[in-house]
This record gives C-alpha cells, structure tokens and sequence, in this order.
C-alpha cells in the first residue's frame, strides 16, 4: 500500500472468519511496518478463527436482553434515571425490536427502526437520546458477550435536523416583577390560611431566593435548614410508574450543597416555622416538608398556582424552571461570578452554567470595550 509513517511502509492487515452463529465477517485493519503487520495478522488469526471470539448467543431478544439490562442497571443508577431509561426503551424500542434476536440485529434492520422513529414526528434531540438508549442496550450486550460488537454504531445516529438558533433569550422574572408575583401569592395564603396555600407561597419563595430545582424544595424538610443555611441533601420525583413520589438523592454530586439564604427568605421561613409549631391539626417534627408538611406539594398544583399567581399579579406565566433561570439571572446581571452562580445551582459543569447565561453578562462586555478603548487612546497619543 501506499503511504509511509515514521519511515515505515503502510501495510493493511485483512482475515477472514466465520462467527459461532454461521455469519461471515472480514477484518480489516492498517498498521505501519512489516514486522508490525506480520504481528498483527497473527493475533487476529489466534482471536478470530481459534474459536475465542466470542459467541452469539442466537435465542436471546432484544425483549429478554432489555429484561436483564434493567435488572442489572437498577443498581447502578438513580431510580430517575432508570425510569427514564424504562419509559424510554419500552415506548421507542421494544415494540419495533423486541422480537428480533440478537443475531439478527443487522445494519438494514437498525436503519428501518431509525426511520420508524423519525417518521413519528419527534424532535431531532428526542431522536438521538432514543438512539443512546438503544446504543448503552446493545453495548450491554458486548459487555456480556452476547454479541461481538454493536451493530448501531455502524448505522450510525441521527442527524440534527433543528437547525432552530440558540435562544438568546430565557424566560425569568425581574426583582420587580417577582415581588408583584409573590405579593399576590401571600394574599391568597392570608385569604384561605392553611399550611398548604402558606406552602405554595413558600414554595415559590424559596425558588427564587435559592434556584433551588422543584424536587429539591419538595423534599426539603426542617431539619435541613440551619440558622440561615439550607442544605441541599435529597430530592422528590412525582414521575415514577405506579409512586405518588419517591425521595431520591439529589441529581449529581454537586447537587448536595449549602445555600446562604438572604434576609427576607430566612424571615419567610422563620414565620412559617411559628405555623407549623403553632398547628393542631399538625403534630410537628423536623422531619416534616417545608412546604408540604408529611407529604410534597403535587406537580399539578404547582402549576396551577404558578398560573394563578401570574394571572393575578398581570404577569406572563413562566415555568416553575425558570424561577431557577430567575435566581441566575439577577445574580448574573449583578455580576456575580458565574462559579458562585453554578455552585449555588448544583451544575456539575461550569459550562452548563455559562452557556444559559453568559448573554446577561452585558457589563462585562461594556467594561471590555472600555479598556480596549483607553489603550487605542494612549497608543494614538503617543503618536502624536
């Protein structure tokens, strides 16, 4: 062959060989060298016609390897996690692939169950996470030597067909506009006064003046606030099959964090602390939610009141997320560090951070522009 690498000749290696279900493959592969080659066809020889290679096994499905796969990753991931991975595999897979057995899982095959999924008019993301679900399934497989290698990877994943530009702008509520927000939610909290409407007010209190995630000020209890710090140590998931909720850890290491609270959120919840004490139809423990009591406040009814609140304070409804986006975003455009932004938020990446919110650093870049300003200005002085 042609071509040369550190003054060694290109060779390319190729054998032949028959697998334990009957199927015909070829090996090809490029090295540099003669004596390189003469090594590497002989280890692929030992490998591949020996009989070590490893074995399909020609009666196990895509059904009965997804049956043991979940069982296997139940343990390794949050129960989230693994639901989702279930939702996931059970919706867009098993009905397409289930019956196939592994042996026949070929390129044709994969590439049919590709256009099966994007015919059904999903976004482009939703596609390729489908596609990295069934890519971990398959590698499961490998790993367990059921197969010899992925047969997906060589058909290869979906294509980005959202060619929709990043938005520039995120939904989030102003200082000014979330004091008209909270304001109306305190006035139905006085109206009905029980411990759950004082909980949505709460709720949403804690939202802004934190950043906190929804499941994480679910599952906060009153032994996780400390003086005038909030410890983040536990989360709520409503979407598990067949729970109303589960405590589960938070969602990454970063997620377990403490947040210094400012003075009108400690107030808040230090008056709805006397509340709970000063119930009887309540016996209070530390171990009681902050804003639900002995249960969490329900996902629907979080959102209703989001909605009603907005209504009532003549404001846009956002998502109870971008109250998340709303803590960011005054940091952000107080020029607080993005670091101490992200670490208040539990990213796991500062990158995560910078990419939401980078555009709200308008300062920075004004400040930029200044000092390149001064030093055109002493450099054309210095001319004259």
């Amino acid at each position: 062959m042609k071509g040369s690498k550190n003054g060694k000749q290109k060779y390319r290696v190729r054998i032949n060989y028959t697998d334990a279900s009957g199927q015909q493959h070829q090996i090809d592969r490029v090295v540099y060298g003669s004596t390189e080659a003469k090594t590497l066809e002989s280890q692929l020889q030992k490998e591949y016609r020996s009989g070590s290679q490893v074995s399909i096994d020609t009666r196990m499905t895509v059904k009965s390897l997804y049956d043991e796969y979940m069982v296997a990753k139940k343990n390794d991931v949050r129960i989230t996690s693994y639901d989702k991975t279930r939702r996931n595999l059970e919706r867009y897979v098993i009905p397409y692939l289930g019956d196939t057995r592994l042996n026949r899982l070929s390129a044709p095959v994969l590439q049919k169950w590709k256009q099966t999924i994007a015919n059904q008019g999903i976004s482009s993301s939703t596609q390729r996470n489908q596609y990295g679900e069934l890519r971990a399934l398959l590698n499961y497989a490998v790993k367990m030597e059921y197969i010899t290698r992925n047969p997906l990877i060589t058909v290869g994943n979906f294509k980005d067909k959202d060619f929709t530009p990043p938005k520039d702008k995120i939904n989030y509520y102003t200082p000014e506009e979330f004091l008209r927000y909270i304001t109306e939610a305190r006035k139905i909290a006085e109206q009905n006064n029980t411990l759950i409407d004082w909980g949505y007010y709460v709720f949403f209190s804690i939202a802004y003046y934190t950043g906190m995630r929804k499941g994480e000020i679910n599952a906060l209890k009153w032994s996780d606030i400390d003086g005038n710090m909030i410890n983040v140590r536990r989360s709520v998931s409503q979407k598990i099959k067949g729970v109303k909720f589960i405590e589960t850890p938070p969602k990454n290491k970063t997620s377990y964090r403490t947040i210094q609270m400012p003075t009108p959120l400690k107030e808040i919840l230090d008056e709805h602390h006397n509340r709970y004490q000063s119930a009887t139809n309540v016996k209070y423990s530390d171990d009681l939610r902050v804003c639900g009591g002995i249960s969490c406040l329900g996902d629907t009814a979080l959102d209703n009141k989001n909605r009603e609140f907005a209504k009532k304070a003549g404001l846009l409804h956002i998502r109870i997320h971008d109250f998340r986006h709303s803590h960011a975003s005054l940091l952000a455009n107080e020029g607080i560090n993005i670091q101490e932004i992200a670490r208040r938020l539990g990213h796991s990446k500062i990158e995560q951070t910078w990419n939401t919110y980078a555009h709200l650093y308008p300062r920075e870049e004004e400040r930029a522009i200044k000092i390149l300003d001064n030093i055109t200005q002493k450099t054309c002085k210095k001319r004259v």
